[in-house]
């Protein structure tokens, strides 16, 4: 089946424009807390991801918001549907306020190469990641090349969960659209397994 030929993919990406001062670097916690708040049925939504908010570089554990800030969540189109027709909507997070403005839809469209900047790993083996990543994409059907990356951490009300980036390259059409729908690994609404289309496949 040739590109131009795939169904619509039934998940999309909402991205919202977002206005705020500051957020913890490492927010992922307490921004999946804050969604959930506002909209009680995310944490049982199929395969419903975050995308964690990018941040000002820099090393102070708070850091600005810049004013071209999105936040992206991955959904069913139906849901993104009820989303689009809600107003705009005003958060807590960490104790700062964060206001999401009306959002667009983007479509999952094919790409030979994504990125994920974070896949939660079970422990800070390297190796061992990237087993049980070739593990998880045999069982999506994905093949391509695979380019593991920084390994970090994010802060869990639980505790700790180690993380790496992945970038994966030569991907074909339906590959692709089934990977950024069904992402890998878990803590989707934390950020981990949410690949983004990239550029190239230059170091990760």
């Amino acid at each position: 089946m040739s590109a131009l030929a795939l169904e619509p993919c039934p998940t999309v990406d909402l991205i919202f424009p977002i206005s705020g001062r500051f957020l913890p670097r490492d927010h992922a916690q307490a921004l999946k807390d804050a969604l959930c708040r506002a909209w009680p049925w995310l944490e049982v939504e199929p395969l419903a991801g975050v995308q964690c908010i990018k941040l000002v570089p820099g090393l102070e554990p708070q850091a600005m918001l810049s004013g071209r800030a999105k936040l992206l969540l991955r959904l069913s189109r139906e849901r993104a549907t009820e989303l689009i027709n809600a107003t705009a909507i005003d958060l807590e997070v960490a104790d700062q306020a964060l206001h999401l403005g009306v959002p667009h839809v983007r479509e999952l469209v094919p790409h030979t190469t994504l990125y994920a900047f974070h896949v939660a790993a079970t422990d800070a083996d390297e190796v061992a990641f990237m087993a049980s990543v070739t593990q998880a994409l045999s069982g999506l059907g994905v093949g391509g090349e695979r380019v593991c990356g920084k390994r970090q951490q994010l802060t869990l009300a639980s505790g700790v969960v180690p993380t790496f980036s992945l970038m994966l390259h030569g991907l074909a059409p339906e590959p692709s659209l089934h990977l950024q729908r069904h992402g890998i690994g878990p803590h989707r609404l934390l950020g981990c397994g949410i690949f983004i289309p990239h550029k190239s496949a230059a170091a990760v």
